[in-house]
Formats: structure tokens, C-alpha cells, sequence
């Protein structure tokens, strides 16, 4: 490994100014000394009559300076890649090495360019803050701060929200085991395509007749389409794929917004809650849903995004309520997949808190790795851990959304 170093005073100029390189053994012991040329960039930046300088590699620390001639290298010094010696100043008097020859020699050279005069320190970039969301002025606009007063049973509760992945299945399937578990009449309503809320409740598809397709699109009787679950009190109406087929399906239809409602004002009186699993999406499948409840509940990610979609869907409910059904409005909204490590779950809560105040419910929902296990054993987190902190939430949560009200007499 050859090692360059300089000595302290300036070498004199001559017709052919070398550089000292010392060749060190494995050993650290010098075992040669060869005069090696400048070449003319390196010249050129260290100007006439100075020491060359060594540009450091950007892995190397800077050191505070390089041993002076004559003394012996340490054994560390020697086995270094690439060290970095003390860059000597440029003559000012020297002739064609202002700063601007010197910064074209540096880029010809490959090194960084500096530029000579007074230091430049940049000032201390100020700390990022999050963007306002974009629900605030329809917060304001469309919903006050106070909670609506809890209504008496039987209930409808539409769980929505466009935003996919932030726990509408999931609050729909654990809150509704959770309110059975109190001994409340349940149903609950799969208006997804994908089924999730079906399956995570133990149904398969093969294991029953008629779908929500059937109910809303062949005007099917719902309590036909009913199907027991392995919970005591809590049931499902089955959702397939088929209904992936309904946005294009009820176009022509009439009375399109309205077919579900009809359906549920049949057997309303049968069951304490009914919950409407909506799909991710403001379509017509939603529409219904809307139309036939009497209330939302809105899952929210502890995320930005979450966060942004709000606003459509405070819109959509408001021209829901506008035209079709005058007795909707958001209740109750959910602060999901929390987590109280991070500082953005923290943000999210409060932005969501300050602007839907006693909306928002004081349960949250954790993010735990056993909620989206339970799914797999087709099965509640109630059933599937009950001591897990989710079912806890949940359990505290129908606590909250069923604010103790007395069960009906059948």
C-alpha cells in the first residue's frame, strides 16, 4: 500500500517538483522511497510553490493534520484506504489562481467545488409540520361538534368509508360479537363483494342458499338470506361475489337507491343492531346502505390518508340525508389501528378529536397482530382471544356505542 504524505515547509518550485511516497510493508516498516511526478491538475490546484494537496475520501474522517517530514507512520495510519491530509492555502498573490481558476481545476479534477470567500452556514431547516386535512371545512359545515343523542333500539348502523383497509370489516364483524355478547340481538349485513365479514364470521359460501344479490337484485326475502353464526345472538347475511356485478346491475333499475331498505324494514323489529358492512367505494352499493340506515359509524386509520377521503363521504352522507333518507348522520366515528409508539397515530387522533369532538369515540381500537389473525379461524376476536387487547376494545367500544341501553322484550 503506498502511503502520500507532504513535509510542513513549502517545496521550492523546480522544472520537475516530485512528491515523497513512502511504500510500507504488512509489517508498517518503510521499505522504499520513489520520487513520483505531479501531474498538472494536482499543480495547478496547489499552486506554484506549495504542497500538494490529497482530496479525502467521503468515508475517511478529516484529520486535524498529517505527520510532519522525517517522522516514522503508525501502523493505523499505514493501513488506511485513503487518508485525508491538511489541504494547504492557496498563494493570494500567485498569478491565475483566483477562485475561479481554482473551482474550474477542481471540477476538471473530479473534486468538490469550494467556494473561496466567507463561509456559508445554512440556517436550521424548521421542523416539518403535518398538513391540515382536508375535512375541516366540512366538518364545520356539514356536522357540529356535539354528539347526536343516542337513539332508542332497534338500530341500523352503516359502518363506511370509501378509504379501503381501515377497519370497516373488522369493526363491523368484533363490535357486532362484542354487543351480542351483552345479550343484544345482532345482525349484521355483508354488502362487500369480497365477503370478508361472511367468512370472518365462519360462513362459507357453500353453506348457504341465497346471498344479498338474490335480496337486492330478485327481491329475494332477507330473513331468507339470514344465516346463524357460532356466536349466540349474532348473524349474517351472507354477501358472494356476484354483488361485484350490482353497480352496473341497478343502473337501469327503479327505485335503485331504495332496494335495500326495503328489505330491512322487513325484519328491523327482529334484531337489536343491525350493522351494514359497506364495500370501499361511494358507488350504489353504498348508496343502499345509507338509504337504510338511521346512522354512520365511520372506521378512521390513525393515517393521513384516511384522513383525506373523509370529506367525500361527509358530502355523499349529507346528499344521502338531503334526498333519500332524512334521518341519517355520522354518530359515531372510530379511531382504528392505533399505535402509541408513533407520533403520527398521536396527530391523526387529535386532528380527528378537535374536529369531530364528542363524535369520536373514547375507545381506540390497537393495532395487534391477533385482530387480523382471528379472521383466518373464522372467528370474532372475541371468540378467537378474549383476553387479547382487542377484544377488550371492542367489548368497551360496544360499551360506548350501546351506552347501556335496556334489551327489548320479544
Amino acid at each position: 500500500m503506498r502511503i502520500r504524505r507532504r513535509d510542513r515547509e513549502p517545496i521550492a518550485p523546480t522544472a520537475s517538483t516530485t512528491e515523497t511516497s513512502v511504500a510500507v510493508s504488512s509489517s508498517g516498516v518503510e521499505t522504499a522511497e520513489q520520487p513520483v511526478p505531479l501531474d498538472p491538475v494536482t499543480s495547478l490546484i496547489n499552486g506554484a510553490g506549495a504542497a500538494p494537496r490529497v482530496a479525502p475520501e467521503e468515508s475517511e474522517p478529516i484529520r486535524a493534520s498529517s505527520p510532519a517530514a522525517g517522522e516514522p507512520s503508525s501502523a493505523a495510519t499505514a493501513t488506511t484506504a485513503a487518508p485525508a491530509a491538511e489541504a494547504a492555502p492557496v498563494p493570494a498573490g500567485a498569478a491565475g489562481e483566483g477562485p475561479v481558476v481554482v473551482a474550474e481545476a477542481e471540477a476538471a479534477a473530479g473534486a468538490p467545488v469550494v467556494e473561496a470567500g466567507p463561509v456559508r452556514v445554512a440556517a436550521q431547516a424548521e421542523e416539518a409540520q403535518m398538513r391540515a386535512p382536508s375535512i375541516r371545512g366540512e366538518a364545520t359545515e356539514l356536522l357540529n361538534g356535539d354528539r347526536p343523542p343516542l337513539r332508542e333500539l332497534p338500530r341500523v348502523i352503516a359502518v363506511a368509508n370509501q378509504k379501503g383497509g381501515v377497519g370497516k370489516t373488522t369493526t363491523t364483524v368484533n363490535l357486532g360479537a362484542a354487543l351480542a355478547e351483552q345479550g343484544y340481538r345482532v345482525l349484521v349485513v355483508d354488502l362487500d363483494p369480497q365477503g370478508n365479514a361472511t367468512t370472518g364470521l365462519g360462513v362459507e359460501a357453500r353453506n348457504f342458499e341465497y346471498s344479498m344479490y338474490d335480496v337486492i337484485m330478485r327481491e329475494q326475502p332477507l330473513e331468507d338470506c339470514i344465516e346463524p353464526t357460532s356466536v349466540k345472538n349474532l348473524f349474517v347475511a351472507p354477501a358472494t361475489i356476484d354483488l361485484a356485478g350490482i353497480e352496473i346491475e341497478l343502473v337501469p333499475a327503479f327505485s335503485r337507491e331504495l332496494k335495500l331498505k326495503r328489505a330491512i324494514d322487513t325484519v328491523v323489529d327482529d334484531f337489536d343492531f343491525i350493522l351494514i358492512d359497506c364495500p370501499p367505494s361511494l358507488g350504489l352499493i353504498t348508496v343502499n346502505g345509507l338509504a337504510a340506515a338511521d346512522e354512520v359509524l365511520v372506521p378512521i386509520q390513525c393515517e393521513y390518508y384516511a384522513l383525506e377521503g373523509l370529506s367525500q363521504l361527509l358530502r355523499n352522507v349529507n346528499l344521502v340525508s338531503t334526498n333519500l333518507n332524512e334521518t341519517l348522520e355520522v354518530t359515531t366515528i372510530v379511531l382504528t389501528m392505533y399505535d402509541a409508539r408513533t407520533r403520527l397515530s398521536v396527530d391523526v387522533a387529535n386532528e380527528v378529536r378537535e374536529h369531530f369532538a364528542e363524535r369520536v369515540c373514547k375507545v381506540v381500537i390497537p393495532r395487534t397482530v391477533r385482530l387480523s389473525e382471528a379472521p383466518s379461524f373464522g372467528q370474532p376476536i372475541t371468540v378467537f382471544d378474549p383476553a387479547s387487547r382487542g377484544a377488550v376494545a371492542y367489548r368497551e367500544l360496544a360499551k360506548e356505542v350501546s351506552n347501556g341501553a335496556p334489551q327489548r322484550t320479544r
